[in-house]
Order: structure tokens, then C-alpha cells, then sequence
């Protein structure tokens, strides 16, 4: 159930097991939810499930847990086999999210590589409405994260998702993930004054209120503007604590996770992040 207070969490390793090894990080860095990769995040292979890990994390309600699809994925490819890889990938991750009980599939935006952008946005509408179509009630949403701005990306700036809600039907599966750093590279300045609740505001005006489902938080080594996904821990980059306070603020935002993607290794630099971001969003 929704409430005004985002929980706070990251993207675990599953070593050892999806809840198992999960669940362990997750209290580690003190996370209040949780994303996962359900199989290989930079490969096609579609790994399957087990179902006492899957049926331990389904149980737990107190988590709302993610699946973010594999990096590959790129529903605007001209490669006809990119194309249907993708397709089977995103299949599988929403059949493995409803099986582990996860609110919502992340899957990236995509580009249109060496074709024009309408011949890539006709496949989005050809393949993915049917995609949305086949998720049962009780399934995860198709969460779109629009991404930095870097070559030919379909989706960077929240403006550019309305394209995508119009060519998917306003599909009542479909969601949005937002993520800072790529919104920051794209040119929302978040960092400055009242950044952060236009960004908010423009989302909401171009998608509707009620999509936003998931934010990544995650700060940027690089300026606003530069096109460059490389995120930085939060404070610790040029969004700024601040920025993650006013997100908190904005109506659109109330009660819906955030989630930490920043570097570092082991579970110390993660918790710090996961602890600032809740003293932001307590103060």
C-alpha cells in the first residue's frame, strides 16, 4: 500500500540466492527495498528461478522488490534478432518478476542504433503493446527509464516519454523509472533552484500523474548536460543532497521507492548512501 514515505533502498547481488543472498545485503545496507537482475545483465542467456528463493521474497510484503532487465535490451534496434532477443528478455523478466512478487520490470529506454527515429518508435508500438498486454493483473508493471542523451537514444529528457506513452496506448501496465543521473546528463538541472520539482512537474504533464513508479538515486561525476551516464555516490557529485531533498518533497514522489545505483564496493559505501538519502527524506 502506498504511503507518503518513499522507502529507501538498492540494487543487491544475489549470490548465494535472490532472496537469500538479496535479502542479506538488503539488511546489510539497511534497505527498505530492493532491485535485482533475474539473469545475466549484459548477456541473452534467461536463467531460471528457484522457487523457495522466489517464494521467500514473494513473501515479503515489508520489501517492495524491482527486477531490472538486462542491459541489452533495445526495443529500437534495426537488428531483427536484437529486436526479438529483447522481447523474449523483457518476457522472461516480467514472468520471473510476477514469480518473486515484484512491484515493476525496469528496462531501458533504447535507441534507434542506424534507423530513423519513427521506423524505431513503430516497432516500440508493434511490439511492446502486445508485451503489456500479456501481463496478468497481478504482474509487474513495464517500467520505462529514460537514459543520458548519449547517440541515438530514443528517450532521454522526461518530455521525450510522451512519444512512447502515446505509441504504447497509455497502457495501464506502463510505468516510468526515473533515474537522476541520466535526467542530469540529459539536461534537467536538477541541482538548481526549483530544479528538481520542474523536473517532477513536467513528468507528471507529460505522462500523467500516477506513473512514476521507481527513482533511481543516483548522483553525477559529471555536469548537467554532459550526456554521461556515470554515476557518483550521493553528496558526492554535481546533483547534490539537495536536489534528493526537494525530490522527496514533490507530491509525485510521495511514497514511491528510491533506489541506489552508486559505486563502490562492499556494503559500507551503499549504506551511507542509503543512510543519507533517508536523513533527506526525514528532515
Amino acid at each position: 500500500m502506498t504511503t507518503s514515505k518513499s522507502p529507501v533502498g538498492g540494487h543487491v547481488p544475489v549470490a548465494g540466492g535472490l532472496a537469500t543472498g538479496g535479502l542479506k545485503y538488503a539488511a546489510e545496507i539497511g534497505a527498505e527495498t530492493i532491485q535485482v537482475f533475474v539473469s545475466n545483465p549484459r548477456g541473452w542467456a534467461l536463467a531460471a528461478g528457484k522457487p523457495a528463493e522466489d517464494a521467500k521474497l514473494r513473501e515479503r510484503d515489508d520489501v517492495p522488490v524491482f527486477v531490472h532487465a538486462p542491459y541489452l535490451v533495445n526495443f529500437g534496434s534495426p537488428s531483427e534478432e536484437t529486436l526479438a532477443k529483447s522481447l523474449a528478455t523483457v518476457r522472461h523478466s516480467l514472468q520471473r518478476g510476477r514469480d518473486i512478487g515484484a512491484r515493476g520490470v525496469v528496462v531501458h529506454t533504447g535507441s534507434a542504433v542506424s534507423q530513423s527515429y519513427d521506423a524505431a518508435m513503430k516497432q516500440v508500438h508493434e511490439h511492446v503493446l502486445p508485451l503489456l498486454e500479456e501481463i496478468p493483473e497481478d504482474g509487474p508493471d513495464l517500467l520505462l527509464e529514460p537514459m543520458a542523451g548519449q547517440g541515438a537514444m530514443l528517450c532521454a529528457k522526461v518530455e521525450d516519454l510522451g512519444e512512447f506513452f502515446e505509441r504504447l496506448e497509455h497502457h495501464p501496465k506502463l510505468g516510468v523509472c526515473f533515474d537522476t543521473c541520466h535526467a542530469f546528463a540529459a539536461g534537467h538541472d536538477l541541482a538548481a533552484e526549483g530544479g528538481a520539482a520542474a523536473t517532477m512537474d513536467a513528468l507528471v504533464a507529460t505522462v500523467g500523474p500516477g506513473r512514476l513508479k521507481l527513482v533511481h538515486a543516483n548522483d553525477s561525476k559529471d555536469v548537467c548536460g554532459s550526456f554521461k551516464d556515470r554515476h557518483e555516490n550521493i553528496g558526492k557529485g554535481h546533483i547534490g543532497e539537495e536536489a534528493f531533498a526537494a525530490l522527496f518533497r514533490h507530491p509525485e514522489v510521495a511514497g514511491v521507492p528510491f533506489v541506489i545505483e552508486t559505486p563502490g564496493r562492499g556494503a559500507e559505501p551503499h549504506r551511507a548512501d542509503v543512510d543519507t538519502l533517508k536523513r533527506l527524506r526525514d528532515r
